[in-house]
């Protein structure tokens, strides 16, 4: 089962009905007992990051969140969702986040119209398992006005151009983390959705339903 963390900031019921239309079990709840027992974990998020981690710490949610990417329990992070894994956020000041990936969050460069929305391409820097059937430079879409600058470049799998160039994606183990919103991307964030599940070893919940649909 995956557990699709509700922390009052997220696109829930789009990332749910995309597991869904692929056939794999997914709950959304904030319960911390069953964020602690899922198979895989996906932290969706829209939202400012210090809001975040309020709700998170008030929901006791954050040990659950620490503890599955310390064991390195298939995670997926989503735009907010992945910004929150980093030290800390510039976002409305200056917010310390969970902490489990090394690095800063950054807002885009002066002179851009943000947030950033809307279609753009992610380009692929280098082989991993979420990239699986998914074309390089396929467009994506994205709702953002601060991005990611990791510490270690060897987890970014995947930039994008806005101004300049951004992380847009970044791996580390069983860990995965997207700017953009693979549930509002037509198929290929179905795709990988779909990467992330086969990843994390799960079987869609009846035969005919999971797989790809294009």
């Amino acid at each position: 089962m995956i557990a699709i963390v509700d922390y009052g900031a997220g696109n829930l019921r789009s990332v749910a009905k995309a597991l869904a239309k692929l056939g794999y079990m997914a709950q959304v709840t904030n319960d911390p007992q069953v964020v602690a027992g899922a198979e895989a974990i996906i932290l969706p998020g829209v939202g400012a990051a210090g809001d975040a981690m309020e709700s998170l710490e008030r929901l006791s949610l954050v040990g659950p969140l620490r503890e599955a990417v310390t064991q390195d329990k298939p995670f997926f992070g989503v735009c907010l969702g992945l910004q929150i894994l980093f030290d800390a956020s510039e976002e409305g000041g200056w917010h310390q986040c969970l902490g489990l990936l090394p690095g800063t969050v950054r807002r885009l460069p002066p002179g851009l119209k943000v947030p950033h929305m809307g279609w753009n391409r992610v380009k692929q820097r280098g082989d991993h398992a979420i990239w699986n059937k998914v074309p390089d430079a396929t467009y994506f879409y994205f709702v953002h006005s601060y991005y990611v600058e990791p510490e270690d470049s060897s987890i970014v799998i995947g930039e994008t151009e806005y101004g300049s160039s951004f992380p847009s994606v970044v791996a580390r183990g069983n860990l995965v983390g997207t700017q953009f919103h693979p549930e509002k991307s037509g198929d290929p964030g179905l795709w990988i959705y779909d990467n992330f599940c086969q990843m994390a070893g799960l079987v869609p919940a009846a035969a005919g339903l999971g797989g790809r649909t294009g």
